[in-house]
């Protein structure tokens, strides 16, 4: 405690954007579940929730049998983070930045205390609900308040941080997860165990300042001053409020020009061709970075990994601590080279990847699903016909039956793997508590989700190349194409209709998935979204301009002309583009 206060006040008499940098950190530790940089959700309580969704289907018979209600548990924090960026903003404006964190730390700290005790699996779902509002809240917040609260001169690396800070978060709550395998308790203590960062969040935060342009604002101007001397050297304070008195009487000159209104800013966003153009391409990447199917990933990749041929829930988040580390690396791997080849061709290159690893995770699926172990009557005969999958008794053709053809054929069935050798036919069992431990009794594997496969690691290891391909492009650029592609007066609108298509298609794949692949099996989904990239691809490679290297005014200027991929330019185009 006493470290706590020192560290505090430390905090306090230095500036506030070492506290930013705290509380980003914490907060994506508690997110892993959401977009969180400017709108990136994929902190805490979705890594976290993907390992304990298979403990809580342990639990909840209901939750085992009803894909639906899987997604709905892992998707509805997405659903409360769309409502909660729309609330955040009017709360931004209206009390502050630093209020809305502490509001945003509360329903954090309150969503987990409900997940960690809900005696039924709807009360998860309202927890999910209070984390997901509160996560849209931070979204939005952390990235404002860090560029308002921190020197010009090292704003933008903390700005890009933020990033690196939110997979380094995922990769944190895989590693939470497996720590409370062995627990007594496992979901509840994975889910409840994001209360503490929320509550350190919190009370840091109490000792932190609002930010100064907010305060300015306000008409606060004398708190703003004493928050900048903090912050700039005594000789520069006087010019950073100048520039925050000229920043301010431009954007409350937008205003007047959009009018208050959402409806009146949408309506004169959409009516101006530049700004149109630049919804096109910003629209397009925030989509298409969603239907690659990187959120079933994050979200699910416990349970793809079970698909893949791991039964053990430990093995399977042990497994997915690969696609939360390569994604890190992959934000790193972005930093480097986003501004030396561009968002354009880091993007294209990424959807090339992208595509390839899921044809080919496809083809293993397949392939892993007809190999599958063959269905023995006298394996299933050995637990006693009781025991034995009634849908496998009465099928007329469960002679040519494998592993699959059993988990397909019914909710109601499970495999018992073979006791010399899980590759070796096995049996096709009733799907309850007392047969799986009979079958675990004698050393062997249950499976429920997927078969046992030699194909396996080759599809974790292709996920982890997946995520190699999407993290440094599709991860990262089309943020930064939102935050250059329109004018500074539509800037905050534009984003903002981008960010919100980025939710949205975030919810639609993530209510899905778990259907999808029952409907279509894991090989048709991952080929599906193979599809879905291809469209992507397409789009992004007519719609979407580079905008490296270039100012405002020059990315207006191509965009009131009309863009054009090279390829497709006329020679006078490209002379003009040259003059």
């Amino acid at each position: 405690m006493i470290l706590i206060v020192v560290f505090r006040q430390w905090m306090v008499n230095r500036s506030p954007f070492v506290g930013c940098l705290v509380m980003i950190l914490l907060k994506d530790y508690l997110l892993t579940d959401f977009l969180s940089t400017s709108g990136k959700v994929k902190n805490f309580a979705e890594g976290v929730i993907s390992g304990a969704l298979l403990y809580i289907r342990d639990d909840f018979k209901s939750v085992d049998k009803h894909t639906w209600l899987q997604e709905t548990i892992v998707s509805m924090a997405v659903a409360g983070a769309i409502f909660g960026a729309g609330f955040g903003g009017w709360l931004n404006d209206k009390y502050g930045r630093r209020k809305s964190i502490l509001l945003a730390d509360i329903l954090f700290f309150i969503g987990a205390i409900v997940m960690a005790l809900a005696p039924v699996p709807w009360v998860i779902i309202i927890g999910r609900v209070l984390v997901g509002l509160g996560v849209g809240m931070a979204s939005m917040t952390s990235p404002l308040y860090i560029s308002e609260a921190s020197p010009a001169r090292i704003r933008g690396a903390l700005v890009s941080t933020n990033g690196l800070l939110i997979t380094g978060g995922q990769f944190l709550s895989y590693l939470i997860n497996l720590a409370f395998t062995r627990t007594k308790g496992t979901w509840r203590w994975m889910l409840g165990v994001a209360s503490v960062p929320a509550l350190i969040q919190f009370v840091l935060m109490l000792s932190l300042p609002e930010s100064p342009r907010w305060l300015y604002r306000a008409d606060k101007k004398d708190e703003a001053r004493a928050i900048l001397e903090k912050i700039y050297p005594a000789h520069e304070v006087e010019d950073e409020m100048k520039a925050l008195e000229a920043s301010i009487e431009v954007e409350k000159a937008d205003e007047e020009f959009l009018g208050e209104g959402m409806f009146s800013k949408v309506k004169s966003a959409w009516s101006n061709i530049i700004v149109r153009r630049g919804l096109y391409a910003g629209i397009t990447v925030q989509v298409a970075q969603q239907f690659v199917g990187i959120n079933t990933v994050m979200y699910y990749s416990p349970t793809i990994v079970q698909l893949a041929g791991f039964a053990s829930n430990k093995t399977a988040i042990a497994l997915s601590l690969i696609t939360s580390g390569l994604n890190a690396v992959g934000s790193i791997i972005s930093m480097c080279f986003v501004d030396r080849y561009g968002r354009r061709r880091l993007m294209i290159v990424s959807m090339f990847g992208i595509i390839t690893c899921l044809v080919v995770l496809s083809v293993l699926f397949m392939q892993a699903s007809s190999h599958s172990p063959r269905i023995s009557a006298f394996e299933s005969n050995h637990f006693g016909s009781n025991s034995t999958c009634s849908a496998f008794l009465n099928a007329p053709g469960a002679s040519s039956w494998n592993c699959m053809s059993c988990l397909q054929a019914s909710s109601d069935c499970a495999f018992c793997s073979n006791g010399n050798n899980k590759y070796h036919p096995g049996a096709c069992l009733a799907l309850n508590d007392n047969v799986k431990g009979l079958c675990r009794s004698e050393k062997r594997e249950w499976f429920t989700k997927g078969c046992p496969s030699k194909f396996g690691f080759f599809a974790v290891m292709l996920l982890g190349m997946y995520i190699i391909s999407y993290s440094p492009g599709m991860g990262t650029a089309p943020w930064i194409v939102n935050s250059e592609i329109y004018p500074l007066r539509y800037r905050g609108i534009g984003g903002g209709i981008a960010a919100v298509s980025n939710w949205v298609s975030n919810l639609i794949v993530s209510e899905t998935f778990l259907t999808l692949t029952e409907a279509i099996g894991s090989a048709g989904t991952f080929l599906l979204f193979a599809g879905f990239s291809t469209i992507g691809l397409i789009a992004i490679y007519f719609v979407v301009p580079e905008t490296k290297g270039l100012q405002f005014e020059q990315v207006e200027k191509m965009l009131e002309k009309g863009y054009k991929p090279k390829l497709f330019r006329r020679k006078k185009d490209e002379k003009a583009d040259t003059s």
